[in-house]
């Protein structure tokens, strides 16, 4: 992956223009041509393809008064993509579209009300262990703790999970989302996932696996999410 350049005139560069695009990783900024081939998605990206569209329909039915309550409400979020100088923030359109998306993710699609976006708590998650479940599942056991939060059951734990053979790297694309089995219950618990047919979403039958993550909490009365952490471990079946 060739790797940008900075110059005197350009500093850094995110997005796509032509057909480059570029991109982060540990800071450093990266860029790939936009392949040519024709892919019509996986079930699961069409699937959240319908949920962003639906998103887009119910922003349309929002009245132009609330467009701007919610536009007001975005002016202090600070965007989860670079610059990440905390100089660029997001439109009331984005923090509407979050806002759908998390709710959908929590089981509870509908038409969001306008929310201020208020600072998530300090939180860490550490891998506990692994059983499985059944013949076909597994249900990884996490100790999530929080800092500073009088009420956590507002929260609840995503999980963007890839198993792989230990030793190989992560692949973005092979990545799945996996939402904890219960909300938040107290400052320091135990967080479920369940991963149904773990052999099958990852073509892999292992004694044992690596894990690449990214987790988020998912504000059960706004649908906000927090900027994403990665977690790297490792467990046997």
């Amino acid at each position: 992956m060739p790797r940008f350049k900075p110059s005197i005139l350009i500093a850094d560069c995110w997005g796509s223009v032509g057909d480059l695009t570029f991109y982060h990783v540990d800071g450093k900024c990266y860029y790939k041509k936009k392949p040519q081939c024709e892919f019509k998605g996986t079930t699961a990206q069409l699937e959240q393809q319908e949920v962003h569209k639906r998103a887009l329909a119910a922003w349309r039915t929002v009245d132009h008064s609330v467009q701007l309550i919610w536009n007001s409400l975005a002016e202090p979020v600070i965007s989860h993509r670079p610059p990440f100088d905390n100089t660029a923030h997001i439109s009331g359109y984005n923090l509407f579209v979050s806002a759908y998306h998390g709710f959908y993710t929590l089981g509870n699609e509908h038409t969001p009300e306008p929310q201020p976006f208020e600072k998530f708590p300090i939180d860490a998650l550490e891998f506990a262990s692994c059983v499985r479940s059944n013949s076909d599942d597994l249900l990884l056991r996490f100790h999530l703790t929080f800092e500073g939060c009088p009420s956590p059951e507002r929260y609840h734990l995503l999980l963007k999970l890839q198993l792989t053979s230990p030793g190989k790297g992560k692949k973005p694309g092979l990545m799945r989302n996996f939402l904890a089995l219960a909300p938040c219950c107290t400052g320091d618990s135990t967080a479920e996932i369940l991963v149904k047919n773990y052999r099958d979403i990852w073509d892999l039958d292992l004694p044992e696996y690596q894990a690449y993550c990214h987790y988020v909490l998912l504000d059960r009365q706004t649908g906000y999410r927090n900027i994403h952490t990665p977690l790297k471990f490792s467990f046997s079946v």
